[in-house]
């Protein structure tokens, strides 16, 4: 073991043993850092951001996402009634499918079903709970990190070997770019997203209070049970109308249509922190929680629960694969899925 620890140190200097798997795969935690003293942590298990410390002019950061200090809460958490996929990403598809299955290519796909009947975020064990490969290691003079998985045909029932990428970059101007890529050996569908819990005032604090601005005219209408109609509800006079800003919601879990790439913005009255969300996606789903239901300890001795962060989730529409006039879902085989967010950071301190 000693030696797999040592070599994974020289890749990359900054890597620290973060634990062992129950199969023992090893998981290692790597830190980007800019010249303004922001920093981004992220571990291969799940391709997971850890933290976000956003620097004051006082020189003390803020860590503004949710989180566990180690990987076997990471792992417990998906054994929580309802998993709260803290910081990772999310995949094959991210979102509800209805009924665990849709046509391509005139066939049936059944897939697994882990949310009653339908399936949500990839099934059972999806792309969240996997180790990824790390690719590419920050450096110095490089602040990015590269993670790569390999999804098997049939992996949940998909169709396709599908070989996926994200990249985490932290830009000098205090972003944090996320970069997708994905390619398949096989006509599948494919819907990735980042699940990171945002509280600007800091992960131990109440996400009410906190403004958000979503640039959004209509959501997609659902059932009881969030499975999306295939209607279109304006959002005019309706309590979701985040156009101007206004106080986070406590219960929301939304997916929002959004006018252009300016997808959001969320500022924390406290720390005077805000942050814009751009993204490539057609869509934005944003879900406040983070609930560990008392059982498990966030970050710190954090007790994480249904408002404590809030996730701006950009992606295709769920369910698209079952609505010819949603958003294409589907990759054809050897063509490219690219999906790009950036979550800027700016200190409004006078």
């Amino acid at each position: 073991m000693l030696k797999n620890h040592i070599s994974q140190n020289y890749l990359g200097l900054n890597g620290k043993f973060f634990g062992l798997t129950p199969e023992n795969q090893e998981v290692f935690c790597y830190t980007l850092a800019n010249k303004q003293g922001m920093e981004v942590s992220v571990i291969n298990y799940g391709a997971t951001i850890t933290s976000i410390k956003i620097p004051n002019s006082n020189g003390l950061k803020t860590d503004v996402v949710l989180g566990f200090d180690k990987l076997e809460d990471y792992i417990k958490s998906f054994d929580l009634p309802s998993a709260p996929y803290l910081g990772a990403v999310v995949g094959r598809y991210a979102g509800r499918i209805n009924k665990a299955s849709f046509i391509l290519n005139g066939e049936k796909i059944q897939l697994t079903q882990n949310h009653n009947t339908h399936q949500i975020h990839g099934g059972e064990s999806g792309f969240s709970q996997k180790v990824w490969t790390i690719k590419r290691i920050p450096s110095d003079k490089n602040q990015s990190i590269t993670l790569e998985y390999l999804s098997c045909h049939n992996e949940e029932n998909f169709p396709g070997t599908l070989t996926i990428s994200v990249t985490y970059t932290l830009t000098d101007e205090n972003e944090l770019i996320v970069d997708f890529s994905a390619k398949s050996t096989e006509d599948t569908v494919v819907n990735l997203t980042q699940h990171s819990y945002f509280n600007l005032n800091g992960h131990l604090e109440n996400i009410n209070h906190q403004k958000v601005t979503i640039n959004a005219d209509q959501i997609l209408e659902t059932t009881e049970e969030l499975i999306p109609t295939g209607k279109f509800i304006p959002l005019k006079n309706h309590d979701y109308d985040f156009s101007t800003a206004k106080d986070c919601p406590s219960i929301i879990d939304n997916t929002f249509v959004l006018n252009d790439s300016k997808a959001a913005s969320l500022y924390g009255e406290k720390s005077k922190i805000k942050m814009t969300v751009t993204t490539n996606q057609p869509a934005v789903h944003v879900y406040v929680g983070g609930n560990c239901f008392g059982q498990i300890k966030g970050k710190e001795n954090a007790d994480y629960h249904t408002t404590s962060g809030i996730c701006f989730e950009t992606q295709n529409f769920p369910d698209a694969p079952n609505h010819s006039h949603f958003p294409n879902a589907i990759l054809k085989k050897d063509e490219c899925y690219t999906h790009q967010t950036i979550f800027k950071f700016e200190n409004q301190l006078p």
